[in-house]
């Protein structure tokens, strides 16, 4: 028996329905299409390679000193200026007690007036039970009349440099507020630089760590060959001065002949790199002086003041300290510079090497001046 029931169309063989399939299939291909033709067009920048990587991490090590260097020299400033805000907000409280004792004063010499009555003296003459009394109180007021004067003027120049002090104070305060700004920027300047050399290594791989590495090492020893070929010249320049200083009586070494100031200088400069050698393997850490870590100025800093020098804190204003020398002449305990920006220092131990605080991540260490391009050198003492 038949069924009576009409059969359903199928979706897909109705026309309309048909058209609706095949324009949902065309969009579907367009937008794999347009998908396709996206990704050709935007292709992935290619992975930079390790020499590149280095390339960015010694930039990015030499930007995070650079801010170090402006953090110590606005760390310097501030403690100058807090020092100098606490003197005088000190010497502010000093004048301010000095100026109340004035106003005590004033104030003694207003109730004797209120208690005369403010009466004129034949006044008080007529009312006075003993007259000798009223000649003592107006002798002394006599003498009180010069001392309020006295006391007036005291008062006055009290109130003045106390004005005068704390404009100048509020000054100093506003100066320190800008300088720990700007400490504030350099600080946040280094850590950004650091952040970005860790994020810019944690990406490479083993292999690539690996390669990065031996580049490192290829570059140490290029430049202490260069060092050991200094200190050959240097060697030799020494023998033809000794050779030639051996017939006129004198000896060689670039040393003065005699005289108590240079063999003062020399034990100054002995004592600073034997500061210098003990703090080898400490770590770098930016803004530190000691004793547990150092940054590259600080080093050079603890190092002199052991040997009782005082160097500035960083290394644009070291390099203005002491007697310029040429590389050629370097001599033990000499300060040698790096960068056009003057932005790193180590300390020279003789055959074209160096104490040095490197970066962060590094601690004190030996090295080559050849691993850097020297800026020049100084002789502090």
């Amino acid at each position: 028996m038949a069924s009576h029931r009409k059969p359903r169309t199928s979706v897909l063989t109705s026309p309309g329905s048909r058209r609706t399939a095949a324009g949902l299939t065309t969009a579907a291909l367009a937008s794999v299409t347009l998908l396709s033709q996206s990704a050709d067009a935007a292709p992935r920048a290619p992975k930079p390679s390790i020499e590149e990587v280095k390339q960015k991490v010694d930039g990015l090590y030499h930007q995070a000193e650079v801010a170090t260097q402006k953090y110590n020299a606005a760390k310097e400033r501030a403690d100058h200026q807090r020092d100098a805000v606490n003197g005088l907000l000190n010497d502010a409280a000093k004048r301010a007690q000095k100026m109340n004792d004035s106003r005590r004063e004033l104030g003694t010499f207003a109730s004797a007036q209120y208690r005369s009555g403010g009466m004129n003296p034949t006044a008080q003459l007529m009312l006075a039970k003993d007259p000798q009394q009223f000649f003592d109180r107006s002798h002394l007021m006599e003498r009180l009349t010069s001392r309020q004067q006295q006391a007036v003027a005291d008062y006055q120049k009290q109130a003045s440099a106390a004005a005068r002090q704390r404009a100048e104070a509020s000054r100093s305060l506003d100066q320190l507020q800008e300088t720990q700004s700007s400490l504030k920027a350099s600080k946040q300047s280094v850590q950004q630089k650091l952040a970005e050399t860790r994020q810019l290594l944690s990406r490479l791989t083993a292999q690539e760590k690996a390669r990065l590495a031996e580049l490192e090492r290829q570059k140490e020893a290029a430049a202490k060959r260069k060092a050991e070929e200094e200190a050959r010249r240097q060697q030799e320049r020494e023998r033809q001065q000794q050779t030639g200083g051996t017939s006129g009586g004198q000896t060689g070494g670039g040393t003065s002949s005699g005289g108590s100031t240079g063999s003062s200088n020399s034990t100054k400069a002995e004592k600073a790199l034997a500061f210098a050698r003990a703090q080898i393997g400490k770590p770098y850490v930016w803004g530190a002086t000691g004793p547990n870590s150092y940054d590259c100025s600080g080093l050079t800093q603890a190092a002199w003041k052991a040997a009782g020098v005082d160097l500035p804190r960083t290394t644009w204003d070291q390099v203005k300290v002491g007697q310029r020398v040429a590389t050629s002449n370097l001599q033990p305990g000499d300060l040698v510079f790096f960068f056009d920006d003057i932005s790193h220092v180590g300390m020279y131990i003789g055959d074209g090497k160096m104490i040095h605080a490197p970066h962060p991540g590094a601690n004190v260490r030996v090295e080559s001046i050849y691993y850097m391009p020297i800026y020049g050198s100084v002789r502090p003492a």
